[in-house]
């Protein structure tokens, strides 16, 4: 599988809309969106149970409306688990912010709250989207009460936030340029790290919700923080640029640990972690 399939299937992670993370920024962690959504034992009742007039039958009755039922409770099962990950993922960028632990009970009772059977999938789902997205990993510290750390991935001591007042940590941006170099063999070209980035929707000069500017990001500022090299290639004419790993990114990682998080990335299934949308983790991140 080529780099462009890996990171196109990192960038189904990403929103296709901008509604849900504002959403996500302005009600507290332990508010669920706007949206309601019946309770799971609601979901998980038999459909003869429901009111006649919902057009509902026994599932013992063979007829559409049982197939539309069960299809239906099927989906808002799936929507109200999307969007408990995005409550999740705001309140772990929260504790991110805050350098504080969290703990199970916590984001039990503050977020996740009568989903709590599903706490495994929304708390797997979203610690994949904090790692591939933000860069940022939650480790358990504490297996008895199950308390978690949040940390930079790949050992990395850059937090990635930057000092002109945008909120999401860029780090999983700096790992994915990390990744093109690597593939390309220790030097990635100019254009090679582009067409990787235009995949996950960046492009030069466009400012993007989470990131940033990239090129500030990718010729500034993480070659002033030591992490990327970049420079003209000897004797091109025109001149033609390509970037290499810097002096703290092989003092903090190696590429095999990079390469790693690509093949994971590159296994994945796609549809089974979406990315929350840009309204979504506002209004968490807003609390």
């Amino acid at each position: 599988m080529s780099l462009s399939s890996c990171v196109s299937s990192l960038s189904s992670l990403f929103p296709v809309s901008l509604e849900e993370v504002s959403a996500a920024q302005t009600a507290s962690p332990p508010q669920s969106p706007q949206v309601a959504f019946p309770s799971p034992p609601a979901m998980a009742a038999p459909p003869c149970s429901q009111p006649k007039d919902q057009g509902l039958s026994c599932p013992d009755e063979e007829g559409p409306s049982t197939t539309k039922g069960s299809e239906d409770a099927a989906s808002l099962l799936r929507d109200a688990l999307h969007l408990k990950k995005v409550d999740l993922v705001g309140f772990l960028l929260l504790k991110y912010r805050a350098r504080e632990l969290t703990t199970k009970a916590e984001m039990l009772s503050r977020v996740i709250k009568e989903y709590q059977d599903h706490f495994k999938v929304i708390f797997s789902a979203a610690s994949e989207c904090m790692q591939l997205v933000f860069g940022i990993d939650v480790k358990e510290v504490d297996p008895i009460d199950h308390s978690y750390v949040l940390v930079t991935t790949l050992g990395l001591t850059y937090d990635g936030m930057v000092k002109d007042g945008h909120i999401f940590p860029n780090t999983g941006l700096l790992v994915t340029v990390l990744w093109v170099i690597a593939t390309e063999g220790d030097c990635a070209p100019e254009e090679a790290v582009w067409e990787a980035l235009h995949v996950r929707g960046l492009y030069d000069g466009k400012e993007h919700w989470i990131y940033g500017e990239p090129r500030e990001l990718i010729t500034k500022v993480w070659v002033l923080e030591q992490y990327l090299v970049y420079r003209q290639v000897p004797d091109s004419d025109p001149a033609c640029y390509e970037f290499l790993w810097g002096p703290r990114a092989h003092a903090e990682t190696t590429e095999l640990i990079v390469l790693d998080i690509l093949l994971r990335v590159c296994r994945r299934d796609p549809s089974s972690v979406s990315f929350p949308s840009e309204e979504g983790v506002s209004d968490e991140e807003g609390a």
